[in-house]
């Protein structure tokens, strides 16, 4: 699961950031591989027969790579590292600017200058602002995603990648511009409460944006169709889980993606909640892995489900935001008594103090994110056990098939097998590949006589 995202600055992306942390695998094919993650058991890359053969027949012990691939994953990881770091930094630098030039204090002027009606008044400044930032940070998009194209993990076209770009901005534009209206709103009718009730507000919306993006978020990034249609005989494999896992899945509700045409990587995942949830497994998945590793990666995400993680996530973050935004009602008189003036901003209830609100959600997300990704840790290895238990008899070897996947999936994708602890404790909403892999290989309470933890 994911967390507060410091590229999503718009209060709208504090909201749909959250939400869609609450999704079993939320990440796309980009975000998935520049991460280095994989949010379920993922993949196994393009091999030759003999070459595939050779690992099933070689047993698992620990997460190794020769010295060539080491080197590579490990320079990856530090620029990784060292791109999270700046792009947080750069962040606060592009609010700080708008600020200082008085730019959200012109575009308030042009919004009020256009139309009295405050929606409208909210879409022109929004608008502005999305495309401001959306420009000002495309030198850490572009480096970012110039990395993966160098390092072969991503293959996704430049127009493909732009207009990726373009509908996420787009999405911001909507999204943000009835957020902005409904905060200043509440506002200008309870100054001193506004945090309490734009959070209230913000809860059903998360819901609202985690229920309807299988729908019509998922399918503007990505192409669907019915796994019937593809993988037919997968089916009712993966039923098999289901029915241990005590929920079952009907066969319309299972969907394949193509993700091939964006990366290399592969991953499974179950999104939505409610009438919108979906299987949805990754053409590269159903090109690069057996049916066992396939079921190990499916059972990490009905661990999601059957553990109540969608739920106990929902509360973890609502929390998060809740501490956030009172942080942020609590900081935003000093800021604004000391520097708003000289921004051209007028008071708290002027739309040109919406950047100024931004900058304080982000510095003060920057340690949300650090206590959202350890809770994500935990309940990712809450899932990975489940794995491991609830395809315990229907895998041969379930814990070499859970091992095998992440092996090959971080030969595939460079993943460092040492990575800066610093790196993990501020950035990792998972496990490391190193410490699943350890689990896949250890985890045999049946062999001891001991209880399994959640699949008895």
């Amino acid at each position: 699961m994911t967390k507060f995202t410091l590229n999503l600055i718009l209060v709208f992306s504090l909201v749909g950031s959250l939400a869609g942390s609450l999704q079993a695998s939320p990440q796309s094919p980009a975000t998935a591989a520049a991460s280095g993650q994989s949010s379920a058991t993922a993949a196994t890359p393009s091999t030759a027969p003999s070459a595939r053969q050779s690992q099933l027949q070689n047993k698992i012990t620990s997460y190794t790579l020769p010295p060539d691939l080491y080197q590579k994953a490990h320079n990856r990881g530090r620029i990784g590292f060292a791109s999270r770091i700046i792009g947080f930094f750069y962040a606060l630098f592009v609010l700080w600017f708008i600020l200082r030039s008085k730019l959200s204090a012109k575009y308030r002027d042009w919004a009020e200058k256009a139309s009295r009606n405050r929606f409208l008044q909210a879409l022109i400044l929004t608008s502005l602002l999305v495309l401001t930032i959306g420009v000002l940070q495309l030198p850490i998009d572009l480096f970012q995603e110039s990395v993966l194209k160098l390092y072969k993990i991503s293959v996704q076209s430049w127009p493909s990648w732009t207009a990726d770009w373009a509908k996420g901005q787009l999405l911001t534009i909507i999204m943000g511009s009835l957020l902005a209206w409904i905060l200043y709103a509440v506002i200008r009718k309870s100054p001193r409460r506004w945090w309490l009730y734009f959070w209230i507000i913000s809860l059903p919306l998360m819901l609202f944006v985690l229920f309807i993006s299988p729908y019509v978020i998922d399918p503007l990034f990505n192409k669907y169709e019915p796994l019937s249609t593809k993988a037919a005989q997968l089916v009712p494999e993966l039923q098999r889980v289901t029915r241990r896992a005590g929920q079952e899945v009907s066969p319309e509700r299972m969907f394949w993606m193509k993700a091939s045409d964006k990366t290399v990587a592969t991953n499974a995942s179950v999104n939505g909640f409610g009438a919108s949830k979906r299987i949805i497994i990754w053409d590269t998945t159903l090109a690069e892995e057996t049916t066992d590793e396939v079921l190990t990666d499916f059972g990490h995400e009905m661990g999601h489900y059957a553990l109540g993680h969608v739920w106990k996530g929902f509360l973890f973050f609502a929390a998060m935001l809740f501490v956030l935004f009172y942080a942020g009602y609590r900081s935003i008189g000093w800021l604004l008594a000391r520097s708003g003036a000289g921004w051209g901003i007028r008071s708290l209830d002027d739309w040109a103090s919406l950047p100024a609100l931004l900058f304080l959600l982000t510095l003060f997300g920057f340690a949300a994110d650090a206590v959202g990704n350890a809770f994500s840790r935990y309940q990712e290895h809450q899932a990975d056990i489940y794995s491991l238990e609830v395809t315990h008899g229907i895998v041969p070897d379930a814990g070499q098939a859970f091992a095998r996947s992440f092996q090959i999936y971080g030969e595939t994708v460079l993943v460092d097998p040492d990575p800066n602890l610093v790196n993990v404790l501020l950035f990792f909403d998972h496990p490391t590949v190193t410490d699943r892999i350890h689990l896949g290989v250890t985890y045999d309470p049946w062999s001891k006589g001991e209880s399994p933890q959640f699949v008895k």
